[in-house]
Parts: structure tokens; sequence; C-alpha cells
């Protein structure tokens, strides 16, 4: 068997701290769903929108002056992930009812199996999961 062929796949970009860069990291998810053969999967449009809540949310809240973001999407045959690294300080977390604000980890939390963050040095990594065998 040819492993260069089978899973797991995974593409890693880093993006400028930019807001071009929600829409660039955005066509790279898509772009790497259809290089993996899901390009038809029905919910490509949840990770997409998932995709930019989290680079929009880096930008706004994440990424320091001068510095980006890294993007990586990962495909393991069972599984698909989004991760977001940046290196700024704090935790994102899904907003009480009455908070104006954070309405993004609502979406991520809403259209994608499971979600999380990760502490890192410096930074943190956002993720988001989908479970494609169990449905």
């Amino acid at each position: 068997m040819n492993t260069a062929t089978q899973p797991p796949f995974q593409r890693d970009q880093f993006y400028a701290r930019d807001r071009r860069s929600v829409a660039a990291a955005r066509r790279l998810a898509r772009g790497a769903l259809h290089y993996w053969g899901l390009a038809d999967w029905d919910r490509a449009d949840d990770l997409s929108l998932c995709v930019s809540e989290l680079a929009t949310n880096a930008l706004a809240h994440g990424v320091p002056p001068g510095r980006g973001f890294l993007l990586r999407v990962r495909y393991d045959g069972d599984l698909l992930r989004v991760e977001l690294h940046d290196s700024g300080p704090g935790e994102p977390r899904v907003p009480d009812a009455a908070d104006e604000a954070g309405r993004g980890l609502l979406l991520v939390a809403a259209l994608s199996d499971k979600w999380g963050v990760q502490p890192r040095r410096p930074g943190k990594a956002v993720w988001c999961e989908w479970d494609l065998v169990s449905r």
C-alpha cells in the first residue's frame, strides 16, 4: 500500500496579522477539503465558518502586533481537526448569555462536534473537530 496517499493529511499555513488573512485561511481549509476528496462533505460550510471565526478571534484578541497565527487543518480518515495557534495571552471562552462579545465561539461550539483550548508557550491553540465516523 502506498502510504503517501493514505491519511493522515495535514495542511499548515502561517498568516500575518492582517484582516485579509481570514479569507486566506478559509480558502486554505476549503482547498484542503477539496484535495482530500471531501469537497462535497455536508459540513464543509460549518468548517469554513469555524475557520473564519477562529481566525477573526485570533486577529482581534490573540495576535500581538508584529506577529501572526498558524492555521493547521488535519484529516486522519475518521476526524477533521482545525487548530489556530497564536502567541497572545488569555483563554478564549464561550460567553454568557448577557455578554455582547464572543459570539464567534458560540458558533464554533454549535457547528463543530468538539472544541477546546490548549496552552502553548507563548500563547495557545484553539481547536475544533468533526467526527466523520459517528455521523
